[in-house]
C-alpha cells in the first residue's frame, strides 16, 4: 500500500516530468522578472497580468482577468485617495470535484520601477533578480506543478481555485476579498506559494500584522517672527513616534516599526502636517487587542496636544496564523512526503505574514512557503537556488497527488480547525 512517504506511479511520472522542465522554469522565471512589477507600479503590473494569465491558461481551465476597484491610501499630503492596482487573476478547476484545494500566490514585487532590474548569475547554482525568489520563481513551481497533476490519472478527483494577486507586498488591500471567497467557496486545504529559505525549511505559525497611518495637523507660522503661534504637527509627530517605538518588548511577541514620516517644508515655518506611517505584528488576538489599543491611547494622547488635531487610519488587516491541530496535521503530512523525495522538511515560526494568514482565517488550513528555495528577499541581493525549481515543483505534485488518492486525507485536517 501506498503511504505518504513512498512513491507511486503517478509520483514517479511527475517526478521525471518535472525535472526535465527544470530548466523551462529557470527561464520562465528570468523572463517574468525582467518585467517591473513593483506594487505601486500599475501600468507594470496591468502589463504583466496578461503574460500570466496566458501562461496559467496552459492549464485549459477557466481563466478570469478581474479588474479591482483599488484601495484607500493616506497620501504625502494626509488626504485619503483610491490607489489602483493590477487585476487579479482567478483560476477554477472542476469546482465538482470531491476534493478543493485554493492556491494563491502574487506576482507583485517590493521594487519600485528603477530600482533594482536585471538577473545577474551569482555562480553555485543562483541566480539574483527581483522576484525570481519572491515570488515569480513560485509561480512557476505552482504552474509546473499543476501541469504535472493534471497529466495524471488523478486529476478528475480534485478541483481547485487559484488567486493570483498584484498587491499582497502592500497587504493585499484591494484582492483580500478574492481570497476569502476563494477559500469560503469549500477550499478543504490551501497552498501558498511563498519562497521557502535556503536551507528548504518552511513557514510554520505567522504573527498577524498591522498597518497604520496617522495623519497630524498643527498651525503654521513664521519660525522666526512667530514662532509660539506656531503647532507643530512634527513636534508632535515625534512625541508620537517615541511612544510607539516604546512599545516593542512591553508585550511578549508584539514589535512595532515605524517606517516613515512626512511633512513639513521649509525650515522657517513651523510646520503644520505630519504623517507617521508604522507597522506591527502580535502573535494572538488578544495580543493584536492589546496593541491596537495602545496604539489608539498614543494617538489621543498627540491630538491632544494644543492646536493639534488628525485623525488614525489603518488595523490589523491580517489575522494571526497560529498552530493549532489542523496546522500542525497538515505540516506533518508535508514532511512525510518530502521524505518521499529525500527531503527532511521543517516548519520554523515566523513574525513575517503573507496570503496564508487570510485563507487561514476564512477557516481552511493551509501550508504557505511551497515556492522555490532562496534568500535576500526585499533587498536588491535577493537570489533563487535553482535545483530548487525541480525538487519544490515535484512536493506540490506529490501534495496535490496524495490530496486526490485519499492518502493525505484533507477533510479530516480541515475538521481539526476547530480544536
Amino acid at each position: 500500500m501506498d503511504t505518504l512517504q513512498s512513491l507511486s506511479r503517478e509520483d514517479e511520472a511527475a517526478r521525471e516530468r518535472l525535472n526535465s522542465a527544470s530548466n523551462d522554469m529557470v527561464q520562465r522565471t528570468c523572463s517574468w522578472s525582467d518585467i517591473n512589477t513593483g506594487s505601486w507600479n500599475t501600468v507594470g503590473l496591468k502589463s504583466f497580468a496578461p503574460v500570466l494569465a496566458g501562461a496559467f491558461s496552459e492549464l485549459q481551465t477557466d481563466i478570469d482577468v478581474i479588474e479591482t476597484e483599488g484601495f484607500e491610501a493616506v497620501a504625502a499630503s494626509g488626504k485619503t485617495e483610491i490607489q489602483l492596482t493590477g487585476p487579479v487573476i482567478e483560476v477554477t478547476a472542476r469546482p465538482e470535484a470531491d476534493i478543493q484545494v485554493i492556491m494563491s500566490g502574487h506576482y507583485d514585487t517590493v521594487f519600485p520601477e528603477g530600482t533594482f532590474e536585471g538577473v545577474t548569475d551569482l555562480g553555485d547554482g543562483r541566480l539574483n533578480g527581483p522576484g525570481m525568489a519572491d515570488m515569480k520563481g513560485g509561480l512557476c513551481v505552482m504552474l509546473e506543478a499543476l501541469k504535472a497533476f493534471e497529466a495524471g490519472a488523478l486529476r478528475d478527483r480534485l478541483g481547485y481555485k487559484i488567486v493570483l494577486t498584484p498587491d499582497e507586498e502592500i497587504g493585499n488591500f484591494a484582492s483580500a476579498e478574492y481570497l476569502t471567497r476563494a477559500a469560503k467557496s469549500g477550499a478543504m486545504i490551501g497552498m501558498t506559494y511563498e519562497p521557502a529559505m535556503e536551507t528548504g525549511a518552511m513557514s510554520g505559525g505567522r504573527k498577524g500584522s498591522a498597518v497604520f497611518d496617522v495623519v497630524l495637523h498643527g498651525k503654521a507660522a513664521h519660525a522666526g517672527r512667530a514662532k509660539e503661534e506656531g503647532r507643530s504637527a512634527i513636534e508632535a509627530a515625534a512625541e508620537l513616534v517615541l511612544g510607539l517605538e516604546a512599545m516593542n518588548g512591553s508585550r511578549d511577541g508584539v514589535t512595532l516599526n515605524v517606517g516613515s514620516i512626512d511633512g513639513g517644508s521649509a525650515v522657517n515655518i513651523v510646520p503644520n502636517l505630519a504623517v507617521v506611517r508604522f507597522g506591527a505584528r502580535a502573535p494572538d488576538a488578544e495580543s493584536a487587542e492589546w496593541a491596537t489599543s495602545e496604539v489608539r491611547r498614543l494617538f489621543e494622547r498627540a491630538i491632544a496636544r494644543d492646536g493639534i488635531s488628525g485623525h488614525l487610519h489603518g488595523g490589523f488587516y491580517r489575522p494571526p496564523k497560529p498552530r493549532n491541530a489542523a496546522q500542525q496535521a497538515l505540516f506533518d503530512a508535508v514532511h512525510a512526503t518530502g521524505q518521499a523525495i529525500g527531503l527532511e522538511l521543517e516548519f520554523v515560526d515566523t513574525g513575517g505574514v503573507c496570503e496564508g494568514n487570510n485563507i487561514f482565517a476564512a477557516g481552511v488550513p493551509n501550508v504557505d512557503t511551497l515556492g522555490v528555495r532562496g534568500g535576500r528577499i526585499h533587498s536588491n541581493e535577493e537570489y533563487v537556488v535553482t535545483d530548487s525549481f525541480a525538487e519544490r515543483a515535484t512536493l506540490s505534485a506529490l501534495l496535490l497527488n496524495r490530496l486526490a488518492d485519499g492518502r493525505l486525507d484533507a477533510r479530516r485536517i480541515k475538521s481539526l480547525m476547530g480544536q
